[in-house]
């Protein structure tokens, strides 16, 4: 997570969310505070736009839409809204008191861990995304090495926790009844030190 953005006590959503229309720049905001996003890197870019089109193709037949991190994700019991790297919609896509830019509904996650963000998306930033009903699964994607780690929901208490490592290897989405091999994720990544 970045720096506190203002140093006001405490915003509402409704100030942020006001802030958000008028900001050039991104932040999230967590139960009032506001929080500015970071830039991204060469990799985290890379594999992001490598997942965004593996995943993309998966949906063509399926009732589901992915979604990049130019929209956010309301999530109320924590009084936050975040920007995930990505979301997959299955079904009606749920907006936020019709505001077509902040979604409420995912059904998949998935974050590419960055040395500013990685404990924040494994720790809080989890514990958020578990309140939402419609999640199923969630991923987190390595920049260091071909490692990817998956969490899928199994009841209302417990997620199945699996990684796999190597760009030998696949990962399954069981949400998407799907698989997508590492070295497809990491095109052009590895190479890139």
């Amino acid at each position: 997570m970045g720096q506190a953005l203002l140093k006001k006590q405490v915003y509402s959503k409704e100030e942020y969310l006001k802030l958000e229309e008028h900001n050039e720049y991104k932040s999230e905001f967590h139960d009032g505070d506001i929080f500015a996003m970071a830039g991204g890197s060469y990799k985290h870019s890379a594999i992001c736009s490598n997942l965004h089109r593996r995943i993309g193709n998966l949906l063509d037949e399926k009732d589901c839409m992915l979604f990049d991190s130019n929209l956010k994700l309301a999530i109320l019991k924590h009084n936050a809204f975040v920007y995930p790297d990505m979301m997959v919609v299955c079904g009606k896509i749920e907006f936020y008191e019709n505001q077509n830019d902040i979604i409420q509904n995912p059904t998949l996650i998935v974050e590419v861990l960055s040395p500013s963000t990685e404990s924040f998306d494994r720790g809080r930033k989890f514990e958020y995304y578990r309140t939402l009903a419609s999640l199923t699964e969630y991923i987190l994607v390595s920049q260091k090495e071909p490692i990817i780690e998956t969490y899928f929901k199994q009841n209302e208490k417990n997620w199945l926790y699996s990684v796999v490592k190597g760009i030998e290897e696949s990962i399954v989405l069981q949400s998407l009844s799907s698989n997508i091999a590492l070295k497809e994720i990491y095109l052009k990544v590895e190479s890139t030190d």
